[in-house]
């Protein structure tokens, strides 16, 4: 249940996947758009910043109950950290892991800073922003698609974002980290739904003022069989 297209022809998806085995899903998310998948329990999804400095946001449920869906309270919470790296465990309010962090090579990915919004495009840069597509909508639109909507969107993932804290609380959104072909990987411990809004943001620095494309690969490794 996609619209992103297949890129068959493009490089072999198993030599770009950071987690070897056989390919289930390899798509491109074109600049701005929004994209979806259910990954199996047990495969891992490789996302690649093909140009680098794309933030990614992401909204993550499980595929059999999606009232069961990623909590960043509940994350942060129970890894004393609110940072999104290698080995971070990514929770539904439950407390029921979703998916896995299992590599990453960038470091740092943002689980504070939320999504953009018309209407907050419009308080933050102004009145002539209102019509910009934001993420808010990609994933109301792909949301739709799953029978999601406005009040099944919760806190969500921004992969490749750069947001530091400075000691008096502030948030700031920076240049990214991330680097053109960096990637991270993701493994399903359940049947997971996973939301994809490639951030059509050109106010601030979280694109390089400029979305790019990026990619989608699924694996199957050989214990998920």
């Amino acid at each position: 249940m996609n619209t992103a297209t297949s890129t068959d022809s493009i490089a072999d998806a198993r030599d770009i996947a950071l987690t070897p085995g056989d390919v289930v899903l390899d798509e491109f998310v074109e600049a701005r758009g929004p994209w979806s998948a259910v990954v199996a329990a047990g495969e891992v999804l490789t996302i690649v910043d093909l140009e680098g400095n794309q933030a990614v946001d992401c909204l993550l449920y499980a595929a059999g109950d999606t009232t069961v869906r990623y909590s960043a309270p509940v994350t942060i919470a129970r890894q004393q950290s609110i940072v999104l790296t290698a080995g971070s465990v990514l929770r539904a309010e439950t407390g029921v892991p979703l998916m896995t962090v299992v590599a990453d090579e960038v470091g740092v990915h943002d689980t504070i800073g939320g999504a953009c919004s018309q209407e907050s495009n419009t308080l933050r840069y102004g009145q002539h922003t209102r019509e910009q597509h934001a993420c808010v909508e990609n994933f109301l639109i792909e949301g739709s698609r799953w029978g999601l909507g406005k009040r099944d969107l919760v806190s969500n993932i921004n992969w490749f974002m750069n947001v530091p804290v400075d000691p008096d609380g502030a948030l700031g959104i920076v240049d990214g980290l991330s680097a053109p072909g960096k990637r991270i990987a993701l493994r399903a411990e359940v049947d997971t739904l996973v939301l994809v809004s490639n951030c059509p943001q050109i106010n601030n620095p979280c694109n390089g003022f400029n979305p790019t494309p990026v990619r989608m690969i699924v694996t199957r490794p050989e214990a998920a069989k």
